[in-house]
């Protein structure tokens, strides 16, 4: 019996002894796994990592890439112009100006694509320095007309001018007064812009040389000193007619010109019956001009090349 019980109780202690370890055979390698999990966890997702930041990037840079400059920066499309030069640099210097051919308005259509309605036209790479505009009294001169356009557009956008034309026409066959068409041509005018130069010019003339700037100075200039129907001189000292320009102020500071001066403008006319009536107008200026002008307005024309309006002046 002794024999039996001690062989037993060996064996018991031998079991628990194999059990126990066991138990630890298990705990390490259930956490030896548990380990090697995390880690490999950690090792997938540093390695995923720089896949997503760099498509994000890439993708960041392709949109950068893409984007129209405009909404970038803004450089290209919101620069801003500079103001046109002094001395235009398309300017050609001496013209040779003929009227042996004929001229027709479709042919000054299409040879001044970028004009406007109205006859207006603005430079696109630069700011010109003045708006102005050019007034034409008029009555009964259709030749003369087409070849002033015809002259005068290219002129005018090669001095890089922000410029109109109005064609001021006096209805009826009452004599006619240049001065107070000129009047009309300038309130006309600054309804429909904010213009800074006037430039008063007959129909027929036109400059022999585009570098005499269709524009204003610190004082009136008179634009057409020398002419081809006078010998290429002035027909007295006095004279300002022809071509002129004054600024707005220079135009309100002398209110404007007279409107009583009837029978003036024609070829035709004695320059030398002139001078009673200019020395008249010195006595009247205050009260006779742009601040008692009265007229109506007949009709309003829009072409590409010009605008004309047509006006009812009244009576002598």
């Amino acid at each position: 019996m002794r024999d039996a019980s001690g062989n037993f109780s060996l064996l018991h202690r031998t079991c628990s002894l194999v059990v126990l370890l066991c138990f630890l055979h298990i705990s390490v390698t259930f956490i030896y796994y548990v380990r090697n999990s995390d880690s490999r966890q950690t090792f997938v997702q540093n390695q995923q990592t720089p896949q997503v930041h760099r498509k994000l990037t890439e993708q960041r840079v392709t949109i950068e890439e893409t984007r129209p400059p405009s909404l970038s920066n803004g450089t290209e499309t919101e620069r801003k112009l500079e103001t046109c030069p002094d001395n235009p640099p398309q300017l050609v210097g001496p013209l040779r100006v003929e009227f042996s051919d004929p001229v027709t308005l479709d042919l000054v259509r299409e040879q001044n694509p970028a004009l406007q309605p109205g006859g207006r036209f603005k430079p696109k790479d630069c700011i010109a320095q003045q708006k102005v505009a050019m007034i034409i009294p008029f009555r009964n001169r259709d030749e003369h007309l087409k070849f002033w356009l015809y002259y005068m557009h290219p002129i005018l956008q090669r001095q890089q001018l922000d410029y109109g034309v109005y064609v001021i026409i006096q209805d009826g066959d009452r004599a006619f007064n240049r001065a107070k068409l000129l009047n009309i041509g300038y309130a006309e005018a600054l309804k429909e812009y904010d213009y800074q130069c006037f430039v008063f010019s007959d129909v027929d003339l036109i400059p022999m040389d585009d570098r005499n700037i269709y524009k204003c100075f610190n004082q009136p200039r008179h634009l057409s000193v020398s002419m081809d129907k006078f010998g290429f001189r002035l027909p007295y000292t006095q004279y300002f007619g022809g071509v002129s320009s004054l600024s707005k102020e220079q135009y309100l500071k002398i209110n404007g010109f007279p409107n009583n001066y009837w029978g003036w403008g024609g070829e035709d006319d004695d320059i030398f019956n002139r001078f009673d009536r200019i020395a008249h107008t010195r006595q009247t200026m205050g009260r006779d001009g742009i601040n008692s002008l009265s007229y109506k307005v007949v009709k309003v024309e829009k072409d590409q090349l010009f605008t004309k309006i047509t006006v009812d002046v009244g009576k002598p």
